[in-house]
């Protein structure tokens, strides 16, 4: 067998390891890329390999999982992952998407490491996960208070409501009740929730973790709607500040940075279209100009904005406002 196939087998071994339901054999595929017959032959080289993998029905397909945790060799992590995780203490891996893939590599060996114990603490992960999305924006973050933070991953977890004082808003100092959605970290953290017995019921409303005082979890229910997604509801703007409208977005890359632009992440939603002359055109659509406009200034001569007039307004009062703060005296 070639070495690349070996690799492969074993990319798969640490797959099904990593799994608590199994995989399906179309799952199989996409997880180390290869076809249905390739991936059959894969599935029965490890059969031959570890005879207690598991045969699971589950209609109208079928799974298969390791019922044990697989052997060591498969799961020892390496020099490469080794290192990504311990620069991941101080660089998001959405930054560097090198160490993002050794850090989902690494992920998957550790989850299998801890197959015994998957089942009691997957509920939690998964909430978690879900409850928790980065709004990717450059520049500095700032410090999380981790007992606050506690307070509202358990409110999270458990689905309660949070009672606090808000040192910000209409009503400085106010105490609040609120059903937490989820947390957003960008350069502040922000807790998205609705407060109870606001005008709108149905409209969660960003609260930042700063001017959160004393959060306490009561006993009264609480969760999201079924319908909510805290990754949609991020990616309505470009960055963490929500605007009531959102907008279609167009950005003419000139010819000398097309390439650069292509490796850049404006927003989820971006389309590139080339152009007959060598430019770019960058679509997007989302609220939040502002930020939008601030992180546009890194690509000064590079681009310009076609649309829509409010994001080049931005531009304009953006620069008059730094050229008053570089006068002197």
């Amino acid at each position: 067998m070639r070495h690349e196939k070996t690799a492969l087998l074993i990319e798969l071994a640490r797959e099904l390891a990593a799994s608590r339901r199994g995989l399906t054999l179309d799952e199989m595929g996409e997880k180390i890329g290869t076809k249905r017959r390739t991936t059959e032959r894969m599935r029965d080289q490890l059969l031959e390999l570890f005879p207690d993998i598991e045969e699971v029905s589950d209609p109208p397909s079928k799974r298969w999982r390791m019922a044990r945790m697989a052997d060591t060799f498969l799961v020892k992590p390496d020099a490469d992952e080794l290192a990504a995780l311990a620069g991941a203490r101080a660089l998001l891996a959405k930054s560097n998407p090198a160490a993002g893939e050794a850090l989902t590599r690494l992920e998957g060996k550790i989850r299998s490491l801890i197959s015994r114990d998957l089942r009691r603490l997957e509920p939690d992960i998964e909430a978690l996960m879900q409850a928790e999305e980065l709004a990717v924006q450059p520049g500095a973050r700032a410090l999380a208070d981790p007992a606050k933070l506690k307070v509202l991953r358990k409110a999270l977890l458990e689905l309660k409501q949070v009672r606090f004082a808000y040192a910000g808003g209409s009503a400085p100092g106010k105490r609040r009740v609120v059903i937490p959605y989820g947390l957003l970290f960008g350069g502040e953290v922000y807790l998205v929730a609705h407060e109870v017995n606001a005008a709108n019921p149905m409209l969660p409303r960003m609260w930042r973790l700063d001017r959160i005082e004393a959060p306490v979890v009561t006993d009264a229910p609480g969760g999201p709607p079924d319908d909510f997604s805290l990754k949609a509801f991020s990616e309505r703007s470009f960055g963490v500040f929500q605007d009531d409208r959102t907008m279609d977005v167009v950005l003419k890359v000139e010819p000398h940075a097309v390439e650069e632009a292509r490796r850049w992440q404006f927003h989820p939603t971006q389309r590139f279209e080339d152009q007959p002359d060598g430019s770019l055109i960058v679509r997007l659509h989302g609220g939040g100009m502002r930020e939008l406009a601030w992180s546009l200034f890194r690509w000064g001569g590079k681009l310009r904005v076609l649309e829509p007039k409010d994001l080049r307004r931005e531009l304009r009062g953006a620069l008059e406002a730094a050229g008053e703060m570089a006068k002197e005296g």
